[in-house]
This record gives C-alpha cells, sequence and structure tokens, in this order.
C-alpha cells in the first residue's frame, strides 16, 4: 500500500471519529437543552402553583368583592394601563392621544407656565407639581400646598417654607388640603366639594358657577379634571402666551400634533394646555400597588395582615360602602367631622362656618350640604402624613381609629350633619391595625417616578425651580 493510501485511510477514519463526537455533542446538547426545558416548565408550574394557591384569607378576600361589587368580582377594581386609552374614563370632548399625554406631562411639572406671578421673583419659580408631586403620592408633602411665595422641596415637598420676601397676601395657597391626582379619571367632578365639571353631580348647579373666577371654566362643558385644568392655571397665576414658545419648538409641535383636529390659530392658548393637563392626568395611576397586583392573579402580592385588612375593609368595618370601585372613592359627599386647616405653618385659613370648610355646601349654597366633603381616593396616602380635609391627622392608623370610634373632633359641626355611616365600628386593636396596614402597603405603588420626565423643553429645575429648590433638587 503506498504511503499516499495509508494517509487517505488514516484521514477517514479520523473523520468517522470526528463526526461521531460531532453526533455525541449534538445529542448531549439537545438532551441538556430537554432537561433543562424540563426543569423551567417544573419551575414554571411552582412559581404559577405559588400564584394561584388560594388561601382561606384568599378566597374570603374574593368572596367579599363579589358582594361589594354586585357580582363583577375582582374586574370591577382593577386600574387599567396608562397607555391603555381604551380602558380609561375620559371626556368625550378631550378625547385621549398620545402627543396630549405627552404634553399634559411635561405641562405639568413646567415651572415656565408661571406667568402671572405676583412678584417677580416668583415668575417660573413653581409648577402643578409643587402641590401634587409623585414623591409625596401627587400630594403636597406640607399640610398645605405652598405654590407661588414658597421656597425649597425638601426630599418630597416637606421643605418648602414660606419666602420672607412674601405677605400672606401675595401668597398662592389653598385653604384646604391639596387632594392626590391619582386616579382622577374616576371622578367626574373635582374638588373637595366638588365645584369642578359641568357634567355629573354639577348638572343643574350653574347658579353657582361664578364668573370671574376658576369657577367659570365649567361653562366651557368639561367635566371636572379639565375643568380643574383650566380653571386652576388662572387661580395659580399660570398660563401660555407667545413668550413661553419663544425658540421652543417641541411645545410648538406637541401642541399642533395633539390638537391636529382644530384650527392652526386654536391649538397654542390655556384651554389647550388644560386639555393636554387633564389628560395626562387621566393616565396616571397606581398599578403597581400590591393590592393591584393581588387583584390580577399574583395571590403572593399581599402579607396575610394586608389580606386581614383587605376582608375588613369590604366586609366587617363598611369602608367599602363609601370607597368603592377602582380608586376606592365616589363622588358621595359625607360629614366626619373633623377639623379645618388651621394651626401653625397654615396661611389664609377660613373660619370654620366659610365656604371652603363648610364643603359642598359652601359651593351649592345648601344647607343640607354643608360640612360634607367629597370621598377620596386611598391610593398612595403614606406617601404624605396628612390626613382629612384640614390636614389634621398625621397617621393612617389615627384616620381609621377615628372612624372605629366615630367621635367627631370639630365642635362646629352639627350632629345633623354627620354620615350615617359615621357610627362606632366595634373593631379590635388588631383589626384597626390590618386595615391600616392594609391602606399603607397593599394600596402603596412604590414606583410613581415613572411618571416624572426626565428633563423639560424649558430647561428649568422641576417640580420647583427657585434657588433653594434647585439646591434641594440638585439643578445647580
Amino acid at each position: 500500500m503506498t504511503n499516499s493510501g495509508q494517509v487517505a485511510r488514516k484521514e477517514s477514519k479520523n473523520l468517522l471519529l470526528l463526526k461521531k463526537i460531532s453526533s455525541m455533542q449534538k445529542l448531549c446538547f439537545f438532551s441538556c437543552l430537554i432537561l433543562m426545558l424540563l426543569i423551567g416548565q417544573s419551575c414554571k408550574k411552582d412559581d404559577d402553583s405559588n400564584q394561584s394557591v388560594l388561601s382561606e384569607l384568599d378566597k374570603n378576600l374574593l368572596a367579599a368583592l363579589e358582594n361589594t361589587s354586585n357580582g363583577t368580582g375582582n374586574a370591577a377594581y382593577v386600574l387599567p394601563e396608562s397607555n391603555d386609552f381604551d380602558n380609561i374614563p375620559q371626556d368625550p370632548n378631550n378625547p385621549l392621544n398620545d402627543a396630549k399625554v405627552v404634553l399634559g406631562k411635561l405641562l405639568f411639572h413646567e415651572p415656565a407656565l408661571a406667568i402671572f406671578a405676583r412678584k417677580p421673583q416668583g415668575l417660573n419659580t413653581y409648577s402643578c407639581a409643587t402641590c401634587h408631586n409623585a414623591a409625596a403620592g401627587f400630594q403636597a408633602g406640607r399640610a398645605q400646598g405652598l405654590g407661588e411665595g414658597g421656597k425649597g422641596f425638601g426630599t418630597y415637598g416637606e421643605g418648602r417654607e414660606l419666602d420672607p420676601t412674601y405677605s400672606t397676601a401675595f401668597l398662592d395657597v389653598q385653604p384646604i388640603k391639596s387632594p392626590s391626582i391619582l386616579n382622577v379619571a374616576y371622578q367626574t367632578n373635582m374638588l373637595y366639594n366638588g365645584q369642578f365639571g359641568a357634567t355629573g353631580v354639577n348638572t343643574g348647579t350653574e347658579t353657582f358657577w361664578t364668573l370671574n373666577t376658576p369657577k367659570q371654566a365649567n361653562f366651557l362643558g368639561y367635566e371636572g379634571v379639565e375643568s380643574q385644568a383650566i380653571g386652576g392655571q388662572t387661580e395659580h397665576l399660570q398660563g401660555i402666551d407667545a413668550s413661553f414658545f419663544e425658540g421652543n419648538e417641541t411645545y410648538k409641535n406637541l401642541f399642533n400634533e395633539a390638537f391636529s383636529d382644530l384650527p392652526e390659530n386654536q391649538r397654542m392658548n390655556d384651554t389647550t394646555s388644560g386639555l393636554a393637563l387633564a389628560a395626562w392626568e387621566r393616565t396616571v395611576f397606581p398599578q403597581q400597588a400590591a393590592f393591584q397586583r393581588w387583584l390580577k392573579g399574583d395571590y403572593t402580592a399581599m402579607t396575610e395582615q394586608e389580606k386581614t385588612g383587605a376582608v375588613l375593609f369590604f366586609g366587617k368595618a363598611g369602608c367599602y360602602e363609601c370607597h368603592n370601585g377602582p380608586a376606592l372613592n365616589s363622588m358621595a359627599f359625607y360629614g366626619l367631622g373633623m377639623n379645618d386647616l388651621i394651626g401653625p405653618g397654615i396661611f389664609g385659613s377660613e373660619p370654620s362656618n366659610g365656604p371652603t370648610n363648610r364643603g359642598r355646601g359652601g359651593f351649592n349654597s345648601n344647607a343640607d350640604d354643608d360640612y360634607k366633603f367629597k370621598v377620596p381616593q386611598l391610593y398612595n396616602l403614606k406617601d404624605s402624613p396628612f390626613y382629612g380635609h384640614g390636614s389634621t391627622f398625621s397617621s393612617i392608623y389615627d384616620v381609621v381609629a377615628y372612624k372605629n370610634a366615630a367621635i367627631p373632633e370639630n365642635s362646629a359641626v352639627p350632629a345633623t350633619q354627620l354620615a350615617e355611616q359615621f357610627v362606632p365600628l366595634g373593631l379590635s386593636e388588631s383589626e384597626v391595625e390590618a386595615i391600616t396596614v392594609f391602606i399603607e402597603d397593599a394600596l402603596h405603588d412604590g414606583n410613581l417616578t415613572r411618571y416624572v420626565p426626565e428633563s423639560l423643553p424649558s430647561e428649568y429645575c422641576f417640580p420647583n425651580n427657585d434657588a433653594q429648590s434647585q439646591i434641594d433638587l440638585g439643578c445647580q
């Protein structure tokens, strides 16, 4: 045999050996892959089973929700995703679109809107988010919201204080606690007295839509979120003018895209800016809260104590009678005898019989509605430790205990104006604590910063742009 023949046979044997090794490697690879898939599937089944296993508490809560929702069950309490426009409640006269929502998000945080400040040093220093910032659960972070005339921010708005160059007469403050904007899509009328909005509970109240006040925005015919956003700009000395758009093509383009259905000369004004603000506000939901995850089938999302509190909330304690639906709120007005916004650090307080402190009755002049306030939503309350329309409670536990005892703290509120639901509940200490934990933790979304823009077209510091806030917020 020639050397070349021996070499050829040797190469042939080597090639065959390589093929066998390659086949064994492939077999090993595919065997390992199948094993990994089986293990992964097994783990997935375990994860799914962990989420789908129902404890007695879960079963009790499911049954309670079935009862409190008139048979709808969990779905009655699930909040929509922020981009799910088809399922977000909205004003038919202000349909949502992507550009409008993006524009509203920017405008809400934009100090450049503060063009009518009473004093020069207040120009372009505050925004809607000054009194409704994400870190405070879209509340003020302090007992009383302080727009123009305030300085500083702190961590969640708690560090905002009076600018000593301002007297009380020049301050932009409200004589009542700043409510959260979370879940406003589930409010047809806005504020504690429901004064904003041309529809819903305000149908037939046109006599009280006072001209030359923010309430005249109701005459435009919009629902509460839109009416408040439009009228609120007037109230808080904000607006849109030609200077706002100078050198700022971003805002121009967004207004044109958001309101492309309007004539070009009608797309950029205080009304359309209000509509954009309202559109974005309608998309701000705390969908990542543990209770929301539980509603969607993750039965490990809540602790046993939170579930116990939820069962009490939707059962024995009767909280659901006022706090129901996806936002755990309602458009009803009740008197609970809580104190008004008074005390140290509060500016411009009204007397107890003033229109603000008389609640719904202060708006519609109906004595039967005196001292009755709209039922608020309950998510992310612990982010700002002030509760009640007068910020007179410092913890959620204190509010639950107050309602459990049903002893009014405000002597100015006649007993005849107290809600029939305001009666002793007979809850034990552990039950009060469980309800507190449910509200504090299970209804808390810890990722609201997803609603905060990274920057603004104006390049201003936000939510505040005064010198102290720039330091607090790291804008310098």
